[in-house]
């Protein structure tokens, strides 16, 4: 979020700079020439004067002279042309012959023509600026003045002015990004503070408080809003954990007295009920693992106890079992599908939770006279459960649809439920790393897919 952020503010910064520089760059490289030309116009008529008076006197001393000194400090060439075309003085220590541009303008001028003003030219098309100038005498051209001025000088002081306002241009781009970087960082300090205290609550820390509000007022009135949310969601689930706490110990005490019972007629009881005691027992002791994991929740605010190495099979075998009795009275078949063991490390007491809570669907959907089938799989992804009955199915639109709290297809609503049996299943799951899916089998029914996470045994 930072680089966007550094970005939004430093594209539109680098691109004033670019038009603004750009645009000061031409018009100093044009500046520059205007000036050189201005300069050029000055000396040319500075230099027909005192030729004319050479010319006339015949006398080319006092002009070479100062042609030959103007050379040397400023390296413009200064040249007097004669009546006849031919150069008269020449203020260049070597003699250089002028090109046909030149000596055009030097027959226009000896014919009582001035010459043209030299256009400015892109910096990096400079050439040598000439100028020619005839000198007239009571109307008659008596001769020409050619000056000229080499394109180096205004060049090299073009690059110079372009090296400064490069300079200063990068000077500008340091500051600003110096800028960009401490505004960016202002700005989005608040919302690193914001993300942490959410990843600590995310982890179970629901006292994590944002205490710095420094940044933007639309920043502090965030910070303000999400500490009044969390400490909302710390009474909420304060009150979750203590309800927790009470139903568990208030739930322990008549499942203690209600299992007493179960061992007190027990006794009195034929061989024949040993396996419905037996049964009924071991109800009991699942519910008493139930009501332990429960109220670890509500100790230590994490859902269920430390994961540990569970045969799956042997749950499914187990939960199966369990269900047989309230299957068979509803005339179906409760199979269980699978030999091997099949070795998860993950939470066996809201394994049994889950399962329960998908066969006791598919048993309460599926018509009378079928099979409800629990097989178990393995691969390197993980192990899998299917609880694959042959009711009535739904369509598939309807799929994405099982696993919502309180939904029900509308072929089903006469049917006693609430809804509620697979989304709790999937809550569950995704509680010890795993997932449900629900498909539409060939052959018509459901086939609920409980898949635990690839942890390896330890």
């Amino acid at each position: 979020m930072r680089r966007r952020l550094i970005v939004v503010f430093l594209v539109p910064l680098v691109g004033v700079l670019l038009v603004l520089g750009g645009a000061y760059a031409w018009s100093a490289a044009r500046s520059i020439q205007q000036e050189q030309i201005s300069q050029l116009l000055g000396d040319v008529a500075y230099f027909v004067t005192s030729a004319r008076q050479a010319l006339r006197s015949g006398s080319p001393e006092v002009v070479a002279s100062e042609a030959e000194r103007y050379f040397e400090l400023y390296g413009t060439r200064v040249l007097v042309i004669d009546r006849a075309g031919a150069p008269w003085v020449d203020g260049a220590d070597e003699q250089r012959v002028l090109d046909e541009a030149t000596t055009a303008q030097v027959q226009l001028a000896l014919a009582g023509r001035r010459g043209e003003v030299p256009e400015p030219a892109p910096p990096w098309a400079l050439s040598d600026s000439v100028m020619v100038e005839p000198v007239i005498d009571n109307g008659e051209a008596i001769g020409a003045v050619v000056v000229t001025a080499s394109g180096d000088i205004a060049r090299e002081t073009i690059l110079r002015q372009w090296g400064l306002l490069l300079a200063g241009a990068i000077l500008a781009t340091s500051v600003g990004i110096l800028v960009v970087f401490r505004l960016a960082n202002w700005v989005l300090r608040p919302i690193r503070r914001v993300d942490r205290a959410m990843e600590a609550i995310e982890r179970g820390e629901v006292e994590a408080r944002i205490a710095d509000e420094t940044g933007p007022p639309e920043l502090r009135s965030m910070i303000l809003i999400f500490n009044r949310m969390a400490e909302e969601i710390e009474k909420v689930m304060s009150r979750q954990q203590e309800f927790a706490l009470n139903a568990s110990h208030e739930l322990r005490n008549p499942l203690n007295a209600l299992l007493v019972r179960v061992e007190y007629l027990a006794t009195g009881l034929d061989e024949e009920w040993e396996r419905d005691v037996e049964e009924t027992r071991e109800e009991g002791r699942r519910m008493t693992r139930i009501l332990d994991t429960l109220l670890n929740l509500a100790r230590s605010s994490e859902r269920g106890a430390e994961p540990g190495e569970v045969d799956v099979v042997d749950v499914v075998r187990g939960r199966v079992e369990a269900w047989t009795q309230a299957a068979a009275q509803a005339r179906v078949s409760l199979v269980a599908d699978a030999a091997e063991p099949v070795l998860a490390v993950t939470d066996r007491t809201i394994l049994e939770s889950a399962l329960d809570a998908v066969i006791d669907n598919a048993v309460k959907f599926s018509p009378a006279s079928t099979r409800v089938e629990v097989s178990v799989t393995d691969s390197s992804e993980g192990c899998e459960i299917v609880v694959r009955d042959h009711g009535p199915g739904v369509e598939d639109d309807e799929l994405a649809h099982l696993a919502e709290r309180f939904w029900r297809s509308p072929r089903n609503r006469s049917t006693p439920g609430s809804g509620l049996g697979l989304a709790i299943a999937t809550d569950l799951l995704h509680s010890i790393g795993g997932r449900l899916r629900v498909a539409s089998p060939e052959g018509g029914g459901l086939a609920v897919h409980l898949r635990l996470s690839s942890g390896e045994p330890s």
